[in-house]
């Protein structure tokens, strides 16, 4: 919140030192400071969500549905994204139908988070990789990519809330590091668990285990 903060308490002092009377120089700070507002309300958003979420506030709404429509979904509207930055969006799912108890808007968000972290540390000519798989006792979903990877000091702390790590300093500029917490607090209230593998340079899978029945 501090970083937003600062940015425009800079840009108003610099307004009110005289560069508001230089017209190109009053509309990029102008800008500029839309822009850390917008940021500081997304902030306010996902904390507000996390807390929600933490707090047991938000009721899932459990539909018994086929995950492959769900990932299907995630997948088509990650899909122009991964186009812009030339990286191969690809999915393997089963020929028959995963039935399972989920809410599909919020298994979506989860999904959409991964894929989308996915597109931003794998860089262009790269491949993710959604999967689903049935089990005797509910259904994996799993997201690879072949970016950049991620340092093994780090995997355990890549669910605690802010962190963002060391990957790619200019990709983790526009992130909460709050995006990951709450799937995990989604994936928890589903009864499921969530976890990363990865090494630097060799991509990184997240994985997503859901049982037969929630702990709702």
């Amino acid at each position: 919140l501090r970083t937003p903060i600062a940015a425009m308490r800079t840009f108003n002092e610099l307004l009110h030192e005289g560069a508001a009377d230089d017209p190109d120089a009053r509309e990029e700070y102008l800008r500029g400071s839309r822009q850390q507002l917008e940021r500081l309300d997304w902030l306010a958003a996902n904390l507000l969500e996390l807390s929600k979420l933490d707090s047991g506030l938000v009721a899932l709404q459990l539909r018994l549905e086929d995950l492959r429509t769900t990932v299907e979904d995630a997948v088509d509207h990650a899909e122009p994204m991964a186009e812009r930055k030339g990286v191969e969006l690809r999915t393997q799912l089963p020929d028959r139908a995963v039935m399972l108890p989920h809410d599909p808007p919020r298994l979506g968000q989860v999904l959409g988070n991964l894929i989308g972290n996915a597109i931003k540390f794998t860089p262009s000519d790269g491949l993710i990789e959604v999967t689903v798989e049935a089990t005797d006792d509910g259904a994996v979903l799993t997201v690879s990519d072949s970016g950049v990877g991620i340092d093994p000091a780090e995997l355990e702390h890549v669910f605690d809330r802010f962190y963002r790590g060391t990957r790619r300093r200019e990709e983790r500029a526009g992130g909460s590091g709050l995006g990951l917490a709450i799937a995990r607090s989604i994936v928890e209230a589903h009864g499921g668990k969530i976890w990363a593998e990865s090494a630097p340079g060799q991509g990184a899978t997240f994985t997503v285990s859901l049982p037969t029945a929630s702990n709702e």
